[in-house]
């Protein structure tokens, strides 16, 4: 048993397939512990600390940071009994002391190369270090050099430099080759032969960022292939140095180009939001109604709810008492907290409620599970969780998965509402808009008064313009007089 164990990425659960190596959190030469943090991968849901599977001493980092890993995909190896001396190494990299002895059988199986006919060192079947060439049965030492597969539309085989020649003794003389007059190739114009120009695609892309055009360089790379050099030296080159019968560039076109342009990879939790809406978006159809609501003895009964000595140390925001009606709503129409399966909708009993965070990484939507069953204290407390945890990153995929129900609080933004799509097998999404001071009809007067507009979207599919309309008036009149609408429906 080998004491060398390579670390493959895991698989990390919700049908992720592959990770970003954020961070690496030690280095080679540590020595590690079991389950202690070993490296900060990025999901295509969270950034997540994986720990080591085994205690030892970190002996090779296979990929660095920046790397997208697939799931299985060895990143790290560890030397599990670093104590017991240095391991040699072999030739294919594995330590000396887990490769099989050889058997008799085998060595004899291998032959000296005889001196007479000997292929040169460097050939295919060419003589091994020890002057050793391997003999099996169904093969046998090759007497030809390995030759390239010419590229198609590019230089003539004559253009390349001839290997150096072999001399052997051959059995039947064989007359010379009649020889080939090279083909001349067209010209393009610039001295050079045409055809497809020779550039890895790592240069084509370089040179597409840096703004020059490929067929006007000659290449100093094999086979006259164009070289990241040659691609660097010509964008460094003064504009001078262009044919006089090329226009110059005005002003205006002059101003727009690469080096103003930003490229962002689209991966990890953006990638995964941009795949669940679009799919959200074209599956289910969506309707969206609003509604504006005088939210003033809401805000009041926040005030009173913060100086009460209970709730002294919690955080209590506008979007608790939206939380909380949007609950107690569900009870009313449980409908709405439901998922369209094609051939039946299944209706859920509980509520994992999502809300929709922005962070540095892109928007999730954790949710908190059985919300319904939950105290209003035990509501406020767990909103405040999950908040801080998004904000740092640190949310878990199962904190993201099992959605029933989003609000998504555009209000925090000074947007008044908006149009929210849907999350992926969820029914229903609210958006809460900013809570503004507005002249509103009060009594019959025009007064003063908090005011702010919701906007619910839901599939049409399960929920229709009835069932939506009056779930989305049972949060409004919740939110106009929270303590009346607590002792009339609990």
């Amino acid at each position: 048993m080998s004491r060398i164990k390579e670390f493959n990425l895991p698989d990390l659960g919700e049908g992720l397939t592959e990770g970003e190596i954020l961070a690496w959190l030690v280095k080679v030469g540590d020595v590690i512990e079991l389950n202690q943090p070993i490296v900060e991968v990025e999901t295509a849901k969270a950034a997540v600390e994986i720990p080591a599977k085994w205690a030892g001493q970190v002996r090779a980092i296979f990929h660095p940071e920046g790397s997208t890993i697939e799931v299985g995909t060895p990143i790290i190896s560890i030397d599990t009994d670093p104590g017991a001396g240095p391991i040699e190494e072999s030739t294919t990299g594995t330590p000396a002391a887990d490769l099989p002895t050889p058997s008799a059988a085998s060595l004899a199986a291998v032959e000296v190369a005889p001196a007479e006919g000997a292929v040169e060192p460097g050939l295919i079947g060419g003589p091994a270090p020890g002057g050793r060439t391997a003999v099996l049965v169904g093969y046998g030492p090759r007497t030809t050099a390995a030759k390239r597969r010419p590229r198609k539309g590019g230089v003539p085989a004559q253009a390349s430099a001839p290997a150096a020649p072999v001399v052997r003794a051959p059995a039947v003389p064989v007359a010379p080759p009649t020889p080939v007059a090279p083909v001349a190739a067209p010209s393009d114009g610039n001295g050079r032969a045409g055809g497809p120009v020779l550039a890895k695609p790592p240069v084509r892309k370089l040179a597409k960022d840096l703004g020059v055009d490929l067929g006007t360089l000659t290449g100093s790379g094999p086979l006259g292939s164009i070289t990241r050099e040659d691609v660097q030296r010509a964008a460094a080159a003064p504009a001078a140095a262009e044919p006089l019968t090329t226009a110059a560039p005005t002003a205006t076109a002059a101003s727009f180009g690469a080096d103003r342009e930003q490229r962002i990879p689209v991966k990890g939790v953006r990638r995964l939001t941009a795949e669940n809406v679009s799919r959200s978006a074209f599956t289910a159809p969506h309707v969206t109604e609003f509604l504006t609501v005088d939210v003033t003895r809401a805000m009041k009964a926040l005030d009173r709810l913060r100086g009460r000595r209970e709730w002294r140390d919690v955080r209590v925001s506008p979007l608790l008492l939206v939380a909380k009606a949007v609950l107690l709503a569900v009870k009313r129409h449980p409908m709405v907290n439901s998922t369209w399966a094609g051939d039946e909708i299944v209706v859920k009993n509980y509520v994992n409620l999502g809300i929709a965070a922005a962070t540095e990484r892109g928007l999730i939507v954790p949710n908190i599970k059985d919300a319904g069953r939950l105290s209003l204290r035990e509501l406020a407390d767990a909103m405040t969780d999950l908040v801080q945890t998004a904000k740092t990153g640190k949310t878990s995929p199962a904190d993201m998965s099992g959605g029933t129900l989003t609000i998504t609080n555009v209000g925090v933004f000074g947007v008044d509402t908006g149009t929210p799509i849907l999350p992926p097998g969820e029914s229903a999404i609210l958006a809460f808009g900013a809570v503004r001071e507005m002249p509103w009809v009060h009594k019959g007067k025009v007064k003063p008064r908090q005011v702010t507009t919701l906007g619910l979207s839901f599939d049409h599919r399960i929920i229709d313009g009835e069932l939506g309309s009056k779930f989305l008036r049972d949060i409004g009149d919740f939110l106009s007089d929270p303590e009346a609408a607590l002792l009339a429906w609990t």
